[in-house]
């Protein structure tokens, strides 16, 4: 069983990983008023499917990382509606990019929490997960989230074309 949790931790991670990455992209590609079409649905896909798998390891209580998860799972299928469903248009494009940036938050926080948990340099900085260090790292990604945030509505704020098309019409 043993061999069995390291594949299932692995397979977790990596997506975890591909989730992360591809979210950074996309989040580039939103502060520049980019679509990013590919990107966007390797995000959303694996971004999914690290928040379920994560329910596929063994536990005896509820985790801060399964509400985590859950608020991910509440937020991913608003974006999915929001881009293609609902195709960015009026105010979806804003809940789009709002809720892309908190689900890639939210995968951001996940990540730190586990590497606060299995890296010995930062287990030595916060033992119990409680400690200063811990808390203004978090603090500090979430102040950069916010400002991200910020940014990808600002540069996301309107179709491609919509700003010429405006000043045409001006």
């Amino acid at each position: 069983m043993t061999s069995g949790i390291t594949t299932f931790t692995l397979i977790h991670v990596v997506i975890s990983v591909v989730g992360i990455f591809a979210g950074l992209v996309v989040a580039g590609g939103l502060i520049s008023g980019k679509r990013l079409d590919g990107w966007t649905g390797l995000f959303l896909l694996t971004t999914a499917a690290t928040s379920i798998s994560g329910f596929g390891f063994p536990f005896v209580k509820f985790l801060p990382s399964h509400a985590v998860a859950i608020v991910s799972l509440v937020v991913l299928p608003v974006v999915i509606v929001a881009r293609y469903a609902k195709h960015l248009a009026g105010p979806w494009r804003g809940i789009y990019v709002v809720g892309a940036v908190l689900a890639l938050y939210l995968n951001c926080f996940v990540l730190i929490a586990q590497l606060f948990l299995r890296l010995p340099a930062l287990i030595a900085l916060a033992p119990t997960g409680n400690e200063p260090p811990f808390a203004i790292t978090q603090l500090i990604v979430l102040g950069l989230f916010v400002l991200l945030g910020f940014a990808a509505v600002k540069g996301f704020r309107a179709a491609p074309g919509a700003t010429a098309v405006a000043a045409a019409n001006f």
